[in-house]
């Protein structure tokens, strides 16, 4: 076992991506915790030609399918609540760049479950005799589509069901509350199966926006949700689901979130987007002086700051995580 799996995010997609992967990521509400800060990052390495599956849709998602890096996409929801629909992904969806299939919520779930339990397909009695079933982006002219969610028959009471295919995808980045330096993770607020999802991807990678001592997961054995032999790499990045929230550490930026979707409904907004917010960014003290000091403040002043509470004794400092990542392992496999 290597001496911890903390690398830099930079090293992270250096290392475990590529053009054309099948890319997950988790996982909250479309407001909620997801890994932003690690899509940002995949265009900053000019990342393309994804096949993204997101059980929620969230600025990440958004922002991927904006810059032109998404090609094919699954989802279970693709607006942003509050803050309207996805720009950024409905311009890519409706200029034919990217193809989105459709499901509801619950079968995105049922789908990470049976690829966590290596099934050869899901039993579905959801999403049947609508056009979630009938219609396919991926075979548009094939209708009713006869691949997305086929029928088979119940052999046990003779009734034709429908069946979803288990999502395994290559990788999985998964933002969650806390990581020790080995890998295990506990997840503050909704998990939005990013349980399955650890599961089913072939890779993990834990983004994390803070690191405790291994000793915080021994108290509390029964938190710890991704546990570090499914994972291969950590990264430390506080505010690493910003725009949106991550509960205990900071609540959601209303009016960045405004922002980013408007300016993500045209090219030329975009552009500028990816200039100042991913491409200008070289470092984690440049990301965090882009949300700025006053903001980051307020955001962290959240009303959920108590869920914390229990593990702040073992949360190490940035220097102190800066020293475990002077000393990162050269591999771990």
């Amino acid at each position: 076992m290597p001496a911890h799996r903390l690398i830099s995010l930079a090293e992270a997609v250096r290392r475990y991506t590529r053009d054309g992967m099948q890319y997950a990521s988790g996982a909250a509400l479309p407001i909620g915790s997801d890994a932003i800060v690690f899509g940002r990052e995949l265009l900053r390495q000019r990342r393309s030609k994804l096949h993204a599956i997101f059980h929620c849709n969230s600025q990440q998602l958004n922002l991927l399918a904006a810059a032109g890096a998404v090609d094919k996409a699954e989802c279970g929801f693709s607006g942003l609540e509050v803050f309207g629909f996805a720009n950024g992904l409905r311009r890519a969806v409706e200029s034919g760049q990217t193809a989105l299939e459709d499901y509801s919520n619950l079968a995105m779930a049922l789908r990470l479950l049976g690829g966590a339990l290596n099934w050869p397909f899901v039993p579905a009695t959801v999403n049947i005799g609508s056009d979630i079933q009938h219609r396919s982006a991926f075979a548009p002219e094939d209708y009713p589509a006869t691949t997305k969610i086929p029928t088979v028959t119940d052999p046990f009471s003779g009734r034709e069901i429908g069946a979803f295919s288990p999502l395994r995808p290559e990788l999985a980045a998964i933002h969650v509350s806390l990581a020790d330096p080995q890998g295990n993770a506990i997840m503050l607020g909704s998990e939005w199966s990013r349980f399955e999802l650890s599961r089913a991807a072939g890779k993990v990678i834990l983004i994390a926006d803070a690191i405790v001592d291994g000793a915080c997961m021994l108290q509390f054995p029964n938190l710890v949700r991704i546990p570090d032999i499914l994972v291969e790499a950590v990264v430390y990045h506080p505010f690493a689901a910003w725009p949106q929230s991550s509960p205990g550490w900071y609540d959601a930026d209303e009016a960045h979130m405004l922002h980013m979707n408007q300016a993500l409904a045209t090219a030329e907004g975009t552009a500028q987007y990816l200039n100042e917010f991913v491409y200008g960014v070289n470092s984690l003290d440049d990301y965090l002086a882009r949300i700025g000091d006053d903001v980051r403040a307020r955001l962290s002043a959240t009303a959920t700051g108590f869920l914390l509470d229990p593990f702040r004794q073992w949360i190490k400092t940035p220097e102190q995580v800066a020293a475990l990542l002077a000393h990162t392992p050269e591999t771990h496999a």
